[in-house]
């Protein structure tokens, strides 16, 4: 009898310091969103569905927009690259919904600009918190398929499709940006792989040894 006190004071001690560390945590990271939201610009691609041909295309899309602002050779901001899409989004609209009809598509992009929620992400070596962030939104016809996400200024898009790696020139520009302090917390979040570790609680097998897991988030 006593063993099982000790054993769920214990527990309970342990879940009360846990809950508290992660409180801490959130506090830090939705301070931290807040600090460096002003400085950077989100991008978020949603696809159709779920199906292999409109991910697919997701991508392509993704690819198809921004290349033509790499063409576009604009001013070095944030402010640049959100004044241009705002002027011209009619013309992007019609570009990117010309591409999907040409490879066979029967629906079309829509761009939207405004603050929207982010959940916490990873790009390469860096870990952004989650939060409100100022984006550019590319919703490909009902917009209920999995996302992609990538920073849009300065660009931390991945390099190619295969290797995780974000250019370092827009590292450096990111880190004038910000409060060294802030960079550094988003390098260290990256490396310590927050924004792949999925803490589960399981208490209920501790008394019936079930194994069912959550449906995995989008």
């Amino acid at each position: 009898m006593k063993r099982t006190y000790r054993i769920c004071l214990a527990a309970s001690l342990f879940l009360t310091v846990f809950l508290t560390a992660m409180s801490g945590l959130r506090r830090h990271d939705a301070a931290l969103a807040a600090r460096i939201a002003p400085q950077i610009l989100r991008f978020h691609v949603i696809a159709h569905s779920d199906s292999a041909a409109d991910q697919a295309i997701k991508l392509e899309i993704k690819d198809l927009f921004l290349e033509r602002l790499r063409k576009e050779s604009l001013p070095d901001s944030k402010d640049a690259v959100y004044r241009y899409i705002l002027e011209n989004q009619d013309m992007l609209e019609k570009e990117l919904s010309a591409y999907l009809a040409s490879q066979g598509f029967p629906y079309c992009a829509r761009i939207s600009l405004g603050v929207y929620e982010f959940p916490e992400k990873t790009y390469g070596d860096m870990t952004f918190p989650a939060g409100e962030y100022e984006a550019v939104r590319v919703i490909l016809g009902s917009g209920r398929g999995k996302n992609f996400w990538c920073v849009l200024y300065p660009s931390l898009c991945y390099l190619d499709s295969t290797h995780a790696i974000v250019p370092d020139r827009s590292k450096e520009t990111l880190k004038s940006l910000l409060l060294e302090d802030d960079f550094q917390s988003l390098l260290r979040a990256g490396q310590l792989g927050r924004g792949k570790i999925k803490i589960r609680f399981r208490l209920a097998e501790l008394f019936d040894g079930s194994r069912s897991d959550p449906p995995s988030p989008r």
